[in-house]
This record gives structure tokens, C-alpha cells and sequence, in this order.
């Protein structure tokens, strides 16, 4: 089975809901020209990082968004990782992704376990408490946003389950492009997995971010690669792949997770 994926990186208004909507749909609409099977989009993208306004603008438990991303969904018939969004809920704002199929059917969601410090998170966001599993088309996938990616060990929980595709959506700044490639290289090396990373463009009062998502192999290869400008990277995903890496060196079977400890 192949599935073919298209990440969406553009640069987010700065708290502007409204204004990412609109720009998210022309974005979504163009890439489904393409026929991909799946669209990712970056972590944030209804606000970006604009934490100290996130109880005015973070979407009430993520009743906007879900209807937004379902109905995309269903009308261009693509399943959709919905990179990540402030949901506002009773227990305080989470960093929350969707995943949804191309029937508009909730998979899961999932919220940003580890929060980034140096960014403030801790103070306006809650720290999720469950994992990033999902189904697409029968193929065995996870979700992590952003920092997550520097937990080799919450990665590998994911993998060890069966996950044979990562999904990662980031608002990634400078100057740590030589991180952001390297960590995900690494997450499919370790793991004989696909990593699709979708990272946003563009700048916000504090930060500029430095775009570059990819999609890399089960054997490390960097299949696509975006610029630090917007755009829609598309590759595809030999699933097939996944299973006869993990035959050749059969790193999950020869594991010894007793001693990890």
C-alpha cells in the first residue's frame, strides 16, 4: 500500500482565528488537486503563538475547528492530520491535534504531552495525558507535536505498538534548523518508520520560524523537502517499506526493554 501525503506550511496570522481560517481552506483546496490520500497541517495554525490572548482566542473545545477540518474532509474525500490547535476547555487550554478520515470521522485526538518552556507553554497551556495511535487506511500511525520529537522514548512507545508512519507538526524557530533535521532523521532511523513533519513559515513578534518539513524513509532518506517560504510538500509513502526494514534489521524483535528501567 502507498499513501500519499501533502504537508501544508504556511505562515500563521498572529492570533488572527479568522484570518487562518480562510487561509487554511485556499491552502487545503489547493492541495487536493494534487489527489494526495492525506493532508498534514502545522502546530497552532489557528493562532500561532500568541499564548497570553489564548483565553479570548482559543477555539471553545475545538468546536470550530472540528467542523471545519470534518467538512473538508468529507467534500474532497482526504484523510486530514490537523496539525494542532488551542482548545479551550473547562481544565484550562490544550495543544490539541485532530485526526480525522475522509468520511469526516474522528480518529483520535491527541495533546502535546511535553510543553516547551523556553516558549512560555507551561504558563497558558495543559500538558496532554494520552497517546498519538491512529488508523489510516489500515496503516498503523502516531502524532507528536513539536517538542515531542527530543523524547526518543515517547516515540518509541508509539512504534513499538505497530506504528509504521510518525506524524509531526511544529512550529519550529531559528536558529535550531540543524535540530529539527537531525531529531527527525534520527526518530525514523531508530524507529524504521516514515516521519511526515510538517513545520510553519514565517515569523510572529518573537520568532522566526524555519519551515524545511519533510518526509523521510524507514532508512533515514529525505524524500522531500520544503524552502523556509510557504508551500505544499508532497511525497509518497511505501508502506511495504516499513515491514521489510524492519525484517532486515530486526531492531523491535532483538529489543530488551527490561533493562530501560
Amino acid at each position: 500500500m502507498n499513501l500519499k501525503v501533502s504537508c501544508i506550511q504556511f505562515d500563521i496570522a498572529f492570533g488572527n482565528p479568522e484570518e487562518n481560517f480562510k487561509h487554511m481552506r485556499e491552502k487545503i483546496e489547493k492541495a487536493v488537486l494534487d489527489k494526495p490520500d492525506v493532508i498534514v497541517l502545522p502546530e497552532l495554525w489557528t493562532t500561532g503563538y500568541d499564548l497570553t490572548r489564548l483565553d479570548e482566542i482559543a477555539d471553545h473545545e475545538g468546536q470550530d475547528t472540528l467542523l471545519f477540518l470534518t467538512q473538508l474532509a468529507k467534500e474532497h474525500r482526504v484523510n486530514i492530520v490537523g496539525g494542532s490547535i488551542a482548545k479551550r476547555t473547562d481544565d484550562g487550554v490544550y495543544n490539541t491535534m485532530y485526526m480525522i478520515d475522509r468520511n469526516g470521522e474522528l480518529l483520535n485526538e491527541y495533546s502535546k504531552l511535553h510543553l516547551f518552556k523556553l516558549m512560555d507553554e507551561h504558563h497558558y497551556l495543559q500538558a496532554g495525558q494520552h497517546d498519538g495511535m491512529f488508523s489510516l487506511n489500515g496503516v498503523s500511525c502516531a502524532g507528536f507535536i513539536c517538542y515531542d520529537i527530543r523524547f526518543p522514548e515517547w516515540i518509541r512507545k508509539h512504534t513499538a505498538k505497530g506504528a509504521e508512519v510518525v506524524f509531526v507538526v511544529a512550529e519550529w524557530p531559528h536558529p535550531r534548523l540543524t535540530h529539527w533535521r537531525s531529531l527527525l532523521i534520527s526518530r525514523a532511523i531508530e524507529n524504521q518508520c516514515y516521519v511526515v513533519a510538517c513545520n510553519r513559515a514565517g515569523k510572529d513578534p518573537k520568532n522566526e520560524f524555519v519551515g524545511h518539513s519533510m518526509i523521510i524513509d524507514p532508512w533515514g532518506e529525505v524524500l522531500a523537502e520544503a524552502t523556509e517560504e510557504e508551500s505544499i510538500l508532497t511525497g509518497e509513502l511505501q508502506i511495504e517499506k516499513v515491514k521489510n526494514v524492519r525484517k532486515q534489521i530486526p531492531i523491535f524483535s532483538d529489543r530488551r526493554p527490561e533493562f530501560y528501567q
